[in-house]
C-alpha cells in the first residue's frame, strides 16, 4: 500500500504518480496526456464490482452492444454540462441533499438487459464506483468509467481539463 492508501498491482500496468507509488486506482491517472492504447482497452481490477475502464473502452464496448451506458449524475448535471447521446440518465443521487435515488434499482434492471455489461458515468468516476457496487449487487456485470464525464479538477479547481469523456473526443451533446 503506497501512503495514499491505494495498492500496488503488479499485474496490469499501472502508473506512476507524483507522489511515487504505482496506482491502479479509480481516478489516479496523469490525466493531460491521452491514454495510451494498451491503458484503453485494459479492465482494472476493483473490489466489489467488475473493474474500471477508461472511456474509449466503454465507448468501444457500447458501441459494439455489449454494455448499456448508464450516466448516474443527476438530471441538472446532464442538461446543462452535457450528456452522451444514447445514455440511460439514471440518478444515482438526487439533487438536493444528495440522497440514493430510491427508484434507481428498478430503473437499472429496466435500462440493462440480461447478458449486457453496463458501463455507469458519473461527473469524476467517484459516484459510479458507488452505482457499480450496487449493480453488482443485483447481479450485473457492472463497471466505472474511469476519469467520468468531466474528469479531475485541475489546479484552479476547473473540470474539463483533466481527463473526463469529453475531453476524450467521445460523443457528447450540450442542450
Amino acid at each position: 500500500m503506497c501512503a495514499s492508501g491505494d495498492r500496488v498491482y503488479t499485474e496490469r500496468k499501472p502508473e506512476l504518480l507524483t507522489d511515487g507509488c504505482l496506482h491502479a486506482g479509480w481516478q489516479n491517472r496523469a490525466m493531460n496526456a491521452p491514454a495510451p492504447s494498451s491503458a484503453a482497452t485494459a479492465v482494472r481490477p476493483a473490489e466489489g464490482y467488475a473493474g474500471d475502464v477508461t472511456p474509449e473502452l466503454a465507448w468501444q464496448w457500447v458501441q459494439a452492444g455489449d454494455a448499456v451506458l448508464v450516466d448516474v449524475r443527476t438530471d441538472a448535471e446532464r442538461e446543462w454540462v452535457g450528456f452522451v447521446p444514447g445514455a440511460v440518465g439514471l440518478a444515482w443521487k438526487q439533487w438536493p441533499g444528495m440522497q440514493v435515488n430510491p427508484g434507481f434499482d428498478e430503473g437499472l434492471r429496466a435500462a440493462v438487459p440480461a447478458g449486457k455489461k453496463v458501463a455507469l458515468l458519473c461527473r469524476s468516476g467517484v459516484r459510479s464506483i458507488a452505482a457499480a457496487k450496487r449493480a453488482t449487487e443485483l447481479g450485473l456485470q457492472a463497471y466505472n468509467i474511469l476519469e467520468g464525464f468531466e474528469g479531475d479538477a485541475d489546479a484552479e479547481g476547473h473540470r474539463g481539463r483533466k481527463g473526463g469523456w469529453r475531453l476524450r473526443g467521445l460523443p457528447w451533446r450540450q442542450n
